[in-house]
């Protein structure tokens, strides 16, 4: 067993499986060549940080459990509701 199979089983088993998929690629890809030490400790804690960060909103949408699912990117701003921004009550 070689040393990045040995790292890899590592963070299997400490349950980074985002850093182990982001380690795998950055193996696969030979873009190890162009990170420094510190640039690829940080691209695996950033990827591993992301995906926790990203597993989290969705449960916590998910238990939020709301009536419609929408987002900004989907509101309809074009349209003439002949509202006069200037009436104030």
């Amino acid at each position: 067993m070689n040393n990045n199979q040995a790292t890899l089983r590592k963070l299997e088993q400490m349950k980074f499986h985002c850093m182990a998929r982001a380690f795998t690629s950055t193996m696969a890809t030979g873009v190890r060549n162009h990170f420094t030490a510190d640039e690829l400790v940080s691209h695996l804690v950033d990827a591993e940080w992301d995906d926790r960060h990203n597993r989290k909103l969705a449960r916590l949408l998910k238990g939020a459990r709301f009536r419609y699912s929408a987002s900004f990117e989907e509101i309809d701003f074009t349209l003439n509701r002949d509202i006069d921004k200037n009436l104030r009550k």
